[in-house]
């Protein structure tokens, strides 16, 4: 089923049940906002220890450590991808960035983005009633038959890709409003639109989409957090997100709608180390951006939802952004596209439940088109290949014992290795690996004009 059937047969659907709502007496036009609204707070570049709960250094984020008090820390939640544009598509498609056909960061010279007839979480929400927005970094195609108004959003506020990439339009719906804006203040703008918005549509459900910006090399902040760390202008960085999600917090109390929206905070991949001082951390997990051992995909993520999702939980079963689209449709009662493969899965049990287990059986780690690792259970075995002209070989490794992923155990386990290579061949021949050669059989093309 495409996007436009998928739109229709829901936009139906929804006409029949607010017309049986409408029928029933003493039934209130808000009714409809009894469904949950959404937050996702997606930042770019951001490490494992970034953020205070997870060990962070040398500055505070006391709003994101509130989030981990009152709601639950995800400590085995995972990007799609090492890199940006990859990372993105599958957040917002549920799906493996090979899939969709985004394996690569999108550059201004392209002429494709994520294909419009993909559906997208947006497309779904929307279909039940939900306002939608993204406010901040999009970087699924800069032409205007790929921005976010074109994949379900009613409203979009930010930067088409990466802060270092040029020229770079700050673009307001699909109109540019500024040729280049001031990126000190971007952090700052991006919160109070998403405020704007919330206050706007508190009387019915919304979901706001927010990849920040921040904290993607060059790094800006603005005057009020400048020096404020001592990590430095990346501390300095974060304190302000840290600050805009405060807002977010702040905003949705004080509307009385606590208890009816799910924040999520989260990254699209791991620092970017080369940069040092202006990169982020990503201890103790090994490596970075990049990078498929664990310190390029496994991020830090944080779940809040009063009277859902239990106070001080932590949760260490495997869950991936492309996770998002089946459990937020199913919260709204919406439900997945049929017709094609969905790649991710419903964890609203791992929200709630603290005995629920993963409904992953593996998990694969692609950076661009080369397939890096499979991971199942605790364990990750990571495939021979080269990156930058050098080897990788061949590696078993127990991330139970072992986050670091630093003592080869395959000479000791073959039956695991014999296993997980079982499930790696069934993968390149879904969607492909470049490192083989082998085409997946179940790919969908990117939009390109």
């Amino acid at each position: 089923m495409d996007r436009d059937s998928y739109s229709r047969r829901q936009f139906l659907k929804t006409l029949g049940v607010a017309a049986t709502a409408l029928a029933m007496p003493g039934c209130e036009s808000r009714s409809a906002s009894r469904k949950p609204n959404f937050i996702i707070i997606f930042t770019d570049d951001q490490g494992y220890a970034d953020v205070g709960c997870f060990g962070a250094e040398g500055f505070d984020t006391p709003n994101l450590d509130r989030m981990a008090v009152e709601g639950s820390k995800f400590t085995d939640f995972y990007a799609a991808a090492p890199v940006c544009s990859p990372s993105r598509a599958a957040l917002l498609t549920g799906c493996y960035p090979m899939r969709v056909s985004i394996p690569r960061v999108l550059f201004p010279r392209d002429n494709i983005g994520l294909n419009p007839k993909e559906v997208t979480i947006a497309d779904i929400l929307k279909s039940r009633g939900y306002a939608t927005c993204c406010i901040g970094k999009w970087h699924l195609g800069h032409l205007p038959e790929f921005l976010p108004t074109k994949q379900g959003f009613d409203y979009y506020f930010g930067l088409p890709y990466s802060n270092d990439m040029s020229p770079l339009p700050l673009i307001e719906g699909e109109e540019t409003i500024e040729v280049k804006a001031d990126q000190s203040q971007l952090t700052r703008r991006y919160t109070e639109k998403a405020v704007e918005f919330i206050k706007k549509n508190k009387d019915r459900p919304f979901f706001v989409y927010l990849p920040h910006t921040m904290p993607h090399v060059p790094l800006y902040v603005s005057d009020k957090f400048k020096g404020k760390s001592k990590r430095g202008l990346y501390g300095d960085v974060i304190m302000e997100i840290d600050w805009s999600v405060g807002q977010i917090l702040e905003t949705i109390k004080e509307l009385g709608i606590d208890e009816e929206t799910l924040v999520i905070f989260t990254s699209d991949n791991g620092p970017w180390l080369s940069k040092g001082a202006n990169g982020g951390c990503s201890k103790p997990l090994r490596d970075g951006k990049f990078s498929t051992y664990e310190g390029g995909m496994r991020e830090p993520c944080i779940m809040r939802w009063p009277g859902k999702i239990g106070a001080g939980g932590v949760c260490s079963e495997i869950a991936t952004t492309m996770d998002f689209l089946p459990t937020l449709a199913k919260l709204a009662g919406a439900k997945v596209p049929t017709g094609r493969i969905i790649d991710g899965k419903d964890i609203s049990a791992l929200m709630t439940d603290p005995k629920a287990k993963t409904p992953y059986k593996a998990l694969f780690y692609y950076f661009e088109t080369q397939l890096g690792a499979v991971r199942s259970g605790k364990w990750k075995l990571v495939l021979e290949r080269k990156r930058d002209n050098k080897r990788i070989p061949e590696a078993l490794y127990n991330l139970e014992e072992d986050i670091g992923e630093q003592k080869d155990l395959s000479a000791e386990h073959p039956d695991v290795v014999g296993r997980l290579r079982t499930l790696v061949d069934k993968i390149r021949e879904d969607i492909g690996d470049s490192v083989t050669g082998v085409t997946g059989k179940n790919v969908r093309p990117a939009g390109k004009v």
